[in-house]
């Protein structure tokens, strides 16, 4: 078992395992320091998030099995949750429970420094994503951190208006 215990000073930060691409670089950066596995958590998910002035990490979504927890370590931001939107400064906790478009969230640096933050979750698997700004959903059977092998993973992202029919094809 690993050692339950890290220093923030300690942890490394790395870039998102698949790269942002086209022109969703001008909008999200931001880099990771996986908290979870280092110190042999199984339930929750945790890193520290990092995210440069005026981007964000993660497009607006929804959970609809898991909750998340965000405490702002550094920097300032703002928190858009369904329609409302929130300043963020250090010092802040903010919950986001499962639930539908009216629970979305997405974190934005509008501050002029690095905002850091600590980011945890449930690990409730299956896992379905909803993206209320561009109309897609994503849906995964299980997390890589809990040992499954990427290769035999379920991880699907579709468009909500690519609906079909149960028996079609059938």
């Amino acid at each position: 078992m690993p050692k339950p215990i890290i220093n923030l000073q300690d942890l490394e930060f790395q870039q998102r395992a698949a790269p942002v691409t086209g022109p969703a670089t001008q909008r999200y950066e931001a880099t990771f320091a996986r908290v979870s596995p280092v110190i042999g958590a199984s339930q929750l998910g945790y890193n520290i998030t990092a995210v440069p002035p005026g981007k964000r990490a993660f497009p607006f979504h929804n959970h609809r099995a898991n909750e998340e927890m965000f405490f702002v370590l550094s920097g300032n931001g703002e928190i858009r949750i369904g329609t409302e939107i929130y300043p963020l400064r250090q010092g802040d906790f903010v919950a986001c429970p499962a639930g539908g478009p009216e629970t979305a969230h997405q974190i934005t640096n509008s501050g002029t420094e690095e905002l850091r933050y600590l980011a945890v979750s449930t690990q409730r698997v299956p896992e379905i994503w909803e993206y209320p700004d561009s109309g897609k959903f994503g849906a995964i059977s299980a997390f890589p951190a809990a040992g499954i092998d990427p290769a035999t993973q379920f991880r699907k992202f579709c468009r909500s208006s690519e609906t079909v029919d149960y028996w079609d094809g059938e």
